[in-house]
């Protein structure tokens, strides 16, 4: 199975320190956000990762090289000086993802203990998340889990997304139609959010998910990173 790291976004938040770092390149406990990723990542058998770029592109193949420390292949999905979002990030890594197996995809800028040995190999729908409690900067949620562990937008009992998923690349096939770009504006490389994506598989029961109930932080303002790495450090 593949994977895909998030790492493309340019950390408005975390200002000043992402002015020179991209932020999945800071560090927490000793090393690299993203590199807590790539050793979980290997833990569980993942031998190939795409990590997308765009931001700071330049940094990471010197910081992560080709992965071979981690027994991992590393990929670069380098998206131009403006990063693609998360579903245009994700529909160009497919390149490199394959268009056919479901794929991990991880934000690089979260930290968790979650194991993604627990996520399935093969989602029963387009795909399957991680969800946690809602934290204090997100206190309204994201989605809804049922007794079944289907997800849905509107349900009771929201919780967050933890930015950790198994998807299928079917899940974009339909990415124009579902927000609304006609086919004359599709771009050789288009810029939309995934969200909508995601809801949109939801009103089918398209969309599983499962929750998570140990560690996990947004790492989204210089303040939570200094927790963080207090706290991993500790």
């Amino acid at each position: 199975m593949k994977a895909l790291i998030l790492a493309a976004g340019r950390g408005e938040r975390m200002r000043p320190l992402t002015d020179r770092v991209p932020k999945p390149l800071l560090s927490v406990g000793g090393k690299p956000l993203i590199v807590w990723h790539l050793e979980r990542l290997a833990g569980i058998g993942v031998r190939e990762v795409v990590i997308n770029t765009s931001w700071l592109a330049d940094q990471f193949e010197p910081a992560l090289g080709d992965g071979r420390q981690w027994r991992l292949t590393l990929s670069y999905s380098y998206e131009g000086p403006e990063p693609l979002e998360t579903g245009g990030g994700m529909l160009r890594a497919l390149d490199l993802l394959g268009h056919e197996a479901p794929f991990i995809a991880v934000n690089g800028d979260v930290w968790s203990d979650f194991d993604p040995a627990l996520l399935p190999r093969q989602p029963t729908g387009e795909a399957h998340l991680v969800l946690v409690d809602n934290p204090a900067h997100n206190p309204e949620g994201d989605f809804s889990l049922d007794g079944t562990g289907v997800l849905s937008i509107d349900g009771p009992n929201r919780m967050t997304f933890a930015g950790i998923g198994v998807y299928r690349p079917s899940l974009l096939a339909d990415w124009n139609t579902v927000i609304g770009a006609p086919d004359s504006a599709v771009e050789a490389r288009p810029r939309f959010p995934l969200a909508p994506i995601l809801r949109h598989a939801m009103r089918t029961g398209a969309v599983t998910g499962e929750h998570h109930r140990g560690q996990w932080t947004d790492v989204g303002t210089p303040q939570r990173l200094a927790e963080l790495d207090a706290s991993l450090s500790r």
